[in-house]
């Protein structure tokens, strides 16, 4: 049975999100991600006008005529949410965490893929694979994503985005959409991710809080790492230091985005202190200019 508290928050979101899906998102996404792909109908005797490449030669050898093969768009959609679970996400200095923003996305995208009657499944990882939900249809499947995204309990703290794709190259055969829903606090899954990029198609979507670049000036604090448990104390008066972090973090980014760039892999930067629907947007236009 699940709590009262439980089904009411993921209505709220169902209801939250399923409004921006009507009158904003559903258009955008299906303009972007349907009719990408093409699959094999059947064969039917050459006709003037036919263009000579789709020719089915070995059909055409058997028979002594000329033959092509017909295609047609492929309408059904494969979307698969990988979420990000590791302790880092339960930090937000805002109103929200990143990890509710991470579930929030995740409706959105989910509600998306649903109106275009497309399946949704979904993938959460922390430095291991926690949870897998096969992609299928319908209301109450996507219900359960949007759950699992906003009360599931990970029992590890770290982050291992390779291994996450180590798995999907392993359930995923068939080409599908893939959202990538992570802060990245992560190295060493660069090259993995370019080559499943190739087979499928990958979105990275990136959530910080403009506290994680950033030290204020206020003394002497205790910092715990969400994701090792460690706890440090640094003197934030130091100027040099606040200066080295905010420069290291500036790397990190830069990094990230010249790796996504060199892959070819799109991807949405989304800040807690900011609304995420204008950079969603944003994307889904420049994308949308891309495919025209």
């Amino acid at each position: 049975m699940i709590p009262k508290e439980i089904l009411k928050k993921v209505r709220q979101i169902e209801i939250r999100t399923g409004r921006l899906v009507n009158d904003v998102f559903a258009g955008q996404y299906e303009s972007i991600f349907k009719g990408r792909g093409m699959e094999f109908h059947e064969v039917r005797e050459y006709t003037p006008g036919d263009d000579i490449r789709s020719i089915d030669w070995n059909v055409t050898a058997r028979t002594g005529h000329p033959y092509v093969k017909k295609f047609v768009e492929e309408r059904e959609l494969t979307v698969l949410l990988m979420a990000d679970m590791s302790g880092s996400g339960y930090f937000g200095s805002r109103n929200k965490m990143k990890s509710e923003i991470m579930a929030e996305i995740g409706a959105l995208l989910a509600f998306s893929a649903i109106k275009n009657s497309d399946k949704v499944g979904l993938l959460l990882f922390t430095d291991h694979v926690e949870k897998f939900i096969a992609p299928k249809k319908g209301r109450p499947h996507v219900l359960r994503v949007i759950r699992e995204l906003l009360y599931y309990k990970p029992s590890g703290r770290r982050t291992s985005i390779n291994s996450a794709l180590e798995y999907l190259g392993k359930v995923l055969k068939k080409k599908a959409v893939v959202f990538l829903i992570s802060d990245f606090m992560d190295s060493g899954y660069e090259k993995l991710l370019g080559i499943l990029n190739k087979r499928h198609d990958i979105i990275g979507i990136s959530i910080s809080d403009p506290r994680e670049d950033s030290i204020p000036d206020i003394g002497l604090l205790e910092f715990e790492d969400a994701e090792t448990g460690e706890n440090v104390f640094l003197d934030t008066g130091d100027r040099f230091l606040r200066q080295e972090f905010e420069k290291r973090r500036a790397a990190f980014r830069d990094s990230r985005k010249k790796a996504f760039r060199s892959m070819s892999l799109d991807s949405v930067d989304i800040s807690t202190d900011k609304s995420y629907i204008e950079p969603l947007m944003l994307f889904f236009k420049m994308r949308a200019r891309r495919f025209r």
